[in-house]
């Protein structure tokens, strides 16, 4: 089997997506992977900034389409979800059509998409989730994942602008967050609603302690991208949406 190439179109700010993502897709028992990353300019996690990230898209897909991807993975999941309700896939659509235009067939998700399917995936109706956005962005957040049928039944926002300080939140203050959440009746826990936000360490922990599945964007864009790629969805120490021996729903 080759080597399959992981395009990431990331803010210029972020450093996280491209340390857990091949940490995730590195422990796949079958499947190897390159990671080829172009950059959108954003500082800080602002409306002004996000929109202004999100008009440089087309030129993040030229070139990963030069460098003959096999998919890309949109991994700003705010700047997706703070455009309004269904955003991933008008987004994740006109990537498909320039890639198309361009000659190339890469897979095309978002980590906004990939939160979304792996909800779902998992039959979350009801969750609890935790951010590192201000409060109106995180409530944008929460707006959206609703309004895909799931019901978020409490939620923090850790409020922090700087994207690259966003990057450094200790673990230990995510989980002083987590543990604060009301989680009766929740499905699932969403530990960590951002790629730049560090959560891959905290994912198997959270999930033991808290007893319910959780996962984080970047396990939700892990998830996606082998289903994409039609490969097994199988790498240990990464929560239930990840192994093998989850439940049906999520190997649907």
């Amino acid at each position: 089997m080759g080597i399959h190439r992981i395009g990431l179109v990331v803010p210029s700010s972020n450093v996280t997506v491209e340390t857990e993502m091949p940490a995730l897709l590195g422990r796949h028992a079958e499947a190897q992977f390159s990671f080829h990353s172009s950059r959108m300019r954003m500082q800080a996690v602002s409306p002004e900034q996000l929109r202004a990230m999100n008009a440089q898209r087309e030129r993040c897909i030229l070139e990963l389409g030069d460098a003959g991807v096999d998919a890309i993975l949109y991994a700003c999941l705010v700047a997706l979800m703070s455009v309004g309700p269904g955003e991933h896939q008008r987004v994740e659509s006109l990537v498909a059509e320039q890639l198309a235009t361009g000659g190339s067939d890469a897979v095309v998700r978002s980590s906004a998409g990939a939160l979304i399917e792996a909800l779902h995936a998992l039959d979350a109706k009801r969750i609890i989730l935790v951010t590192p956005y201000m409060l109106p962005l995180a409530e944008q957040v929460v707006a959206y994942i609703e309004a895909e049928g799931i019901a978020v039944s409490d939620w923090r926002a850790l409020e922090v602008s700087d994207n690259a300080e966003v990057g450094c939140i200790p673990g230990e203050r995510v989980m002083e967050a987590a543990r604060s959440l009301d989680r009766t009746g929740a499905d699932a826990m969403v530990i960590s609603a951002c790629v730049q936000m560090p959560s891959l360490d905290l994912v198997q922990s959270a999930e033991d302690e808290f007893g319910l599945p959780v996962l984080s964007a970047a396990t939700a864009g892990a998830y996606s991208l082998l289903r994409a790629l039609d490969l097994d969805v199988d790498i240990p120490g990464a929560g239930s949406l990840l192994r093998a021996d989850a439940p049906s729903a999520a190997r649907q």
